[in-house]
């Protein structure tokens, strides 16, 4: 594999990827907090990374090489410098009222000296318990009754949001929850100082002002990206990267097809609806199909460097079949019943990943849509979900793509 990334379709023969294994944050959990962590269950950890290294035994058999996220990281901070300002930004991001409290935790934080503990932690949470002899100096720090300094990043093995690779550059993006923003530090880290990414052109920065956020991004082809907007991606957020992508970068792309779905946390985002399974077949949950607009923007003909934007009226068939050039076939997550549509859309039955055009990897308890993805003639490899699917994301989520064999 090219040190280089190289993302130009959403059904490439996948060569390599990033993951995270669910680790310490998923037990830091506790009910009070799951609202606030965007969670609507906790996962039992031990079966989790049970589920997780089985999905990662999937690429592997198949010839993908795995970077793990925590290694990534780790490795972009081993110098002293970089490894403070890693420290500093963190705790920046991390909104600790007490500036007492701030200093000490950093104390705790630099004594680290295993880089990959290090970011270990700063992922599990820290706990008021893991600083020693603090003396409480204001109110503040008298009046928090929150067990933890820094909360967990219990969404983290969804590696999809935080930054997400189109064409052959990065998107880190600004994520709509404060509760994720931190995620979005490692992408930043990796980018800017890991010797293999470092020169990775970067279309999208954290620090930009409108929030997008990796699941609701797509790759249809070289010449057109797919971005959806959600609960979490502005639309706002989609004009600064078409415009990036346009005029700031020497980029392949001529359009972004900006879908507008339901804002809600069932369909938090694009992908929890759709996603590509093959040269001319996706998935699609049909309690949205009525409900998509579809907006076409472009380089401005007339006045540079402004945006063109046009609604497309036509159904998703037919505006995809304009672009890829060939007959669509959309592939109903859970069938034509409305109650296990819902169901297995709940539960990530559009969220397939494709390791290879019609070779995609899904959850094994969406039986009914893999039994009709089977049916079109696409290679279902299920995976167990028992704990994984409690996060609400599914094996697209889970994985950020690095490598794409360009298709033939």
């Amino acid at each position: 594999m090219s040190e280089k990334v190289n993302i130009y379709s959403e059904i490439g023969k996948l060569s390599a990827i990033i993951l995270h294994e669910p680790g310490e944050e998923i037990n830091n959990l506790t009910p009070q907090y799951l609202e606030e962590l965007l969670f609507d269950d906790i996962p039992w950890l031990p079966r989790a990374k049970e589920e997780h290294k089985k999905f990662a035994k999937v690429f592997k058999d198949n010839g993908v090489k795995i970077y793990y996220l925590t290694d990534l990281v780790s490795e972009s901070i081993k110098n002293d410098s970089i490894k403070e300002e890693f420290i500093d930004t963190f705790l920046n991001d991390s909104n600790i009222a007490s500036q007492t409290l701030k200093e000490k935790t950093k104390e705790y934080l630099l004594s680290f000296t295993d880089t990959k503990e290090l970011v270990l932690k700063c992922i599990s949470g820290i706990k008021t318990r893991d600083i020693d002899n603090f003396k409480y100096r204001t109110l503040s720090d008298y009046v928090n009754d929150s067990p933890f300094i820094t909360n967990p990043m219990p969404n983290l093995y969804f590696t999809r949001d935080p930054f997400v690779l189109i064409g052959n550059g990065v998107v880190i993006n600004r994520m709509h929850s404060k509760t994720r923003r931190r995620e979005t530090i490692f992408g930043d880290f990796i980018f800017r100082y890991h010797d293999m990414f470092k020169d990775v052109p970067k279309y999208y920065n954290r620090y930009d002002s409108f929030e997008i956020e990796g699941g609701d991004i797509m790759v249809l082809n070289s010449e057109t990206l797919i971005v959806g907007v959600s609960q979490r991606t502005s639309p706002e957020g989609v004009w600064a990267l078409a415009k990036n992508i346009f005029y700031n970068f020497n980029t392949t792309f001529k359009r972004v097809l900006a879908f507008a779905i339901p804002k809600a946390r069932t369909f938090m985002h694009l992908d929890t609806i759709f996603t590509q399974v093959d040269y001319d077949k996706f998935t699609i949950h049909k309690g949205c199909y009525e409900r998509l607009e579809i907006f076409e923007i472009t380089r401005s003909e007339n006045d540079s460097p402004k945006l063109d934007i046009k609604p497309l009226k036509d159904k998703l068939e037919v505006v995809l079949e304009k672009y890829i050039g060939k007959p669509v076939t959309l592939i109903p997550c859970g069938g034509d019943d409305l109650i296990s549509s819902d169901r297995e859309q709940w539960s990530d039955g559009s969220n397939c990943l494709s390791i290879s055009p019609g070779k995609v990897i899904a959850y094994d308890r969406n039986d009914i849509t893999n039994k009709i993805l089977e049916s079109y003639g696409i290679k279902v490899i299920t995976i167990e979900s028992s704990e994984l699917s409690r996060g609400r994301g599914g094996p697209r989520c889970m994985s950020m793509p690095l490598y794409r064999e360009e298709e033939k």
